[in-house]
This record gives C-alpha cells, sequence and structure tokens, in this order.
C-alpha cells in the first residue's frame, strides 16, 4: 500500500474542536458534506410538494417521482464505480457531480416561474440528479482514504455521521419554513446553492490521490471489484449482514406511520416528535460511538450494533395502553434505533474502508449501494404485501424480529473478534502503488 502524506494543516479554529476538524483540507470537505446534506433535506420536502402543487400529482405519480431518484443506484451503481476507479481525479468527478445537480435543480424554479413546469420535467430532473449523486458517492470513498490517516477513520464517519443527523433533524424544518414563507421553488433554490457551496469547498480542498486502477476493460474492472468483494469474509459478512436488516427495516418503515395513525392512533403532529427521535438518538450516538469501539473494540461493538438498530422496534408492536405510555414506548424505540443505525454505520464504514484496497474502493461502493439500495423497495413492496394479507400488526411482528436476523452473518464470522481495523488483502487487487497529487 502506497505510504500517502496526508494533508495536515491546521487552521484557526478554537482548540475544543476535534483534531480532524482543525485540518484544513478536512474541514472543508466535511463542511461540503455538511452543506450538500442540509441541501438535501430541504429539496426531500420542497420537490414533491412542487409535484403535488403544480403538477397535481397523485399516489402514483409520487411514486414513480421517488423511484425515479433511487432508480440510478440500480441501474448505473457497479457501472460507476468502475469508471470512477479508473479516471485518476476522483475529487473532479465529486465536483463535477455538484455543479450538475446544482444546475439541474436550478432550471425547475426556472420552469416554475415560467409556467412551464410538468411532471415528466420533474422526474428527468430527480433522474438526474440522482444519478449524479450515486456517482458522487461512488468517489466519496476514494477522496475519503485520501485525507483521513487510517487511525481516524472511526472518528471522521462519526463526524460525517453527525452531520447527517443532525441534517435529518434540521432540514426539513428549515425547509417547511421556506416552502412557508418563500414558496417551494425559492426552497429548491437553496438546495442548487447548496451545491454550488460544496463544489467551491471541494475545489479549496488539496488532496493525494491514488493512480487508477490499471485495468483496460470497465467490465474486468467491475468483475475484479465483485470478485474481490465475494472472497472477503469481512466484507460479504458485512454486506449480507445490512442487505438483511435493509430487507426487514423497510418492511417496517413501509408500514410504521400507517401503523401508528391508524392502530396506535397517532396524531401527525406527534408522530412527527417521534420521528425526530430517531435522528436525535442519531446524533448522540455519533458523539459516543468512538468512545465505545476504542473501549470494547470494533468487532464486538458491530455485533452489538447490529442488534441496538432492530431490537429497540420491538416496543412498537408491543405498545399498548394510555396514550403517555404508547408514546414513550415510540419514543424509546426511535431513540435507541437511531443510536443504532449511527453507531452500525460508523463501525461498519470505518472496517469496510481499511478492508477494501485502495485502488477498489469505488467499485466496492457502487456494489454495495447496488445491494442496499436494490433491496429497499423489494422490503418495502414486501411489508405493504404481508400488512394487506396478513395484517398490520402480524407484519410489524415479522419485520422487527426478522430485522435481528442480520446480525447472525457477523457473529459466524472473524468479525466479533476484530479488535482493530482490519488490512486489505492487497493481492487481490490491482496492482498499482503509486500516488499522484492533484
Amino acid at each position: 500500500m502506497p505510504d500517502l502524506t496526508l494533508p495536515q494543516a491546521t487552521g484557526p479554529g478554537p482548540r475544543w474542536l476535534p483534531k480532524l476538524l482543525r485540518q484544513a483540507a478536512f474541514r472543508r470537505y466535511w463542511s461540503a458534506q455538511t452543506v450538500s446534506l442540509f441541501g438535501d433535506q430541504v429539496s426531500t420536502l420542497a420537490i414533491p410538494l412542487l409535484a403535488v402543487l403544480a403538477t397535481g400529482a397523485g399516489p402514483a405519480q409520487m411514486g414513480y417521482l421517488a423511484a425515479a431518484g433511487l432508480a440510478p443506484n440500480l441501474l448505473f451503481s457497479v457501472i460507476a464505480g468502475a469508471w470512477v476507479d479508473r479516471y485518476p481525479h476522483k475529487r473532479r468527478v465529486m465536483i463535477a457531480a455538484d455543479l450538475g445537480r446544482a444546475l439541474l435543480l436550478a432550471a425547475v424554479p426556472v420552469l416554475w416561474f415560467a409556467d412551464m413546469l410538468t411532471l415528466p420535467h420533474l422526474y428527468v430532473v430527480m433522474f438526474a440528479v440522482g444519478t449524479l449523486s450515486m456517482v458522487f458517492q461512488v468517489a466519496y470513498s476514494s477522496l475519503f482514504v485520501a485525507l483521513v490517516a487510517r487511525d481516524d477513520y472511526l472518528d471522521a464517519n462519526a463526524l460525517i455521521n453527525g452531520s447527517q443527523a443532525v441534517s435529518s433533524v434540521a432540514g426539513p424544518s428549515v425547509g417547511g419554513v421556506l416552502v412557508q414563507v418563500f414558496s417551494a421553488p425559492v426552497a429548491v433554490i437553496v438546495d442548487a446553492a447548496s451545491y454550488l457551496f460544496s463544489a467551491l469547498l471541494l475545489g479549496r480542498t488539496k488532496a493525494v490521490e491514488l493512480a487508477p486502477s490499471t485495468r483496460k476493460s470497465g467490465l474486468s474492472n467491475a468483475v475484479a471489484g465483485l470478485r474481490y468483494l465475494a472472497r472477503s469474509v469481512t466484507l460479504r459478512s458485512i454486506l449480507l449482514a445490512s442487505t438483511t436488516l435493509n430487507l426487514f427495516n423497510y418492511m417496517f418503515e413501509a408500514l410504521f406511520i400507517l401503523y401508528a395513525t391508524t392502530e396506535l392512533n397517532i396524531s401527525a403532529g406527534l408522530l412527527g416528535v417521534v420521528i425526530g427521535a430517531g435522528a436525535a438518538g442519531g446524533l448522540i450516538g455519533a458523539v459516543v460511538t468512538g468512545r465505545i469501539t476504542r473501549r470494547f473494540g470494533i468487532g464486538p461493538t458491530l455485533v452489538a450494533a447490529y442488534v441496538i438498530f432492530p431490537a429497540p422496534l420491538i416496543l412498537v408492536p408491543f405498545a399498548d395502553g394510555p396514550l403517555p405510555v404508547v408514546l414513550a414506548m415510540l419514543f424509546v424505540a426511535e431513540f435507541v434505533s437511531g443510536m443504532g443505525v449511527v453507531m452500525l454505520d460508523i463501525n461498519a464504514g470505518a472496517v469496510q474502508t481499511a478492508a477494501t484496497p485502495p485502488p477498489m474502493l469505488a467499485r466496492m461502493q457502487g456494489a454495495r449501494r447496488t445491494v442496499n439500495y436494490g433491496i429497499r423497495p423489494i422490503g418495502a413492496l414486501l411489508g405493504g404485501a404481508l400488512g394487506a394479507t396478513i395484517g398490520l400488526k402480524p407484519t410489524v411482528w415479522i419485520a422487527v424480529v426478522g430485522g435481528l436476523l442480520g446480525v447472525l452473518w457477523i457473529i459466524f464470522s472473524p468479525l466479533p473478534r476484530l479488535r482493530a481495523l482490519p488490512e486489505p488483502d492487497m493481492e487481490e487487487a490491482p496492482g498499482q502503488e503509486n500516488a499522484v497529487v492533484r
């Protein structure tokens, strides 16, 4: 593995800031991610509202709109990963994706103000933005290892997951205010501006990037990545565990709001507070995960996370009695589960990055996105079908208990004995040892 000299320049920030945020390159990278995530949450509310208010979209059309944004992950992730690994300038890929997303989203309010916005326009925009978002995320891991020392993977993932938790709490709230005060098109402009700001920060982020994969064929590049994924016990176990967990979790997600409102008689306002507890728990998880992992080891913490994420949701079908009791059970379920999912994301992300040879990071990310995003609609469809067939409560029970099965892939692997980050098997990786400064 090449001995890369990572950027360590510190900025003028206060000493109480985390070490990584005192490093100028990572601070810009993290800030770009944070601003972009925040803008995404604003558009998550604004674009569907535009579809309803400006085009009169119904339930089926709203489903198509959501599918348009997710479809590129299923269709192109593996191909994109193979291409990104062969391209030498990962940072430029991310900047181009940001600029493309900004341009596409800026076209939406322009069409709206010109009274020309239609549903097909929104489908095209969502599909194109989803494609560029997928490319951005595929390139993300390669730039991550160029900026973060191996010993700091956990802390860096904690900071990024903390940003995700905060944006999921504040983003929709700010988006709602923007839509209420200024209208949905203005809220979309905010998201477009966030991508421009992200591109500006990434443009100022200097990084030492690995040389591209030397394989001439994109197909052979993709096959090599899939072969490595299949042979690596560490990566294979985490992928299978996460796929199992996602299948049942999206069965649960598909029915949770319906179950809470119809079976438990929870109002929309109270349900929003309950769901917000998950994001609050995620923020706490981002703060404490590093300490827990250093105390108990990354393998045992990963096993615990695969339990802490799904197990509290058992309280949902158990919830019964007076409204305050039901609300307390739902709040605890969402809060602790939110902590668990962030603990899982931080540790699994660090292990997967460490166990993957740097020249194959984009391919691994592409393969994981294909599976993780591919299983989500299957879980949602299965949950809906079972809910209609055997009833809501039995299906919710199946979903919450089934989610616990994911940990079995981890228990019966070497991961529980893992105390520190694993090493990649470089014998399976394409043979290049040089790095290029860009």
